[in-house]
């Protein structure tokens, strides 16, 4: 297996970076150290550091959902965000940060209101999408802006 035969994916549970083949990559990769599944279609909810290593190191597109648990729209698109994820796995991770336990990453992303969507890949923020939506425009979204 050479580099670019692999996709470098960081483990939400555990913060570890594993190197997975991109030809395993729909066989349920799962982290080397937790066992976690690492692209198995199920959001995850990040921390601070986390949040870090998945959006600027990981190989795959990963789109971020901004909320609070205060939120009622929120809460809404929860359900509808999980179903996206289902769909765009393996080929994009989706995941969760509450802005009430990290504000500073919410300041540092610009987040003005939430939900707010935004997809990044190795790195760069490739797109942002505001309001509560339907699983069928959160993948739209994300084949949109070439990352499925």
């Amino acid at each position: 297996m050479t580099l670019a035969d692999a996709v470098k994916l960081t483990c939400a549970t555990c913060g570890q970076a594993n190197r997975v083949p991109l030809s395993r990559l729909d066989q349920g990769p799962v982290c080397g150290v937790c066992g976690a599944g690492l692209a198995d279609g199920r959001v995850a909810d990040l921390d601070a550091a986390t949040h870090d290593k998945i959006t600027r190191g990981d190989g795959l597109p990963v789109l971020v959902d901004y909320w609070a648990p205060w939120c009622g729209p929120c809460r809404m698109m929860a359900p509808e965000f999980a179903k996206a994820a289902k769909t765009l796995a393996p080929k994009v991770r989706l995941v969760k940060l509450n802005t009430e336990d990290h504000p500073q990453i919410s300041a540092r992303a610009g987040i003005r209101g939430i939900p707010a969507l935004i997809l990044y890949r190795q790195g760069r923020e490739l797109a942002r999408l505001a309001g509560a939506r339907p699983a069928a425009d959160i993948i739209g979204f994300v084949r949109q802006n070439g990352a499925a």
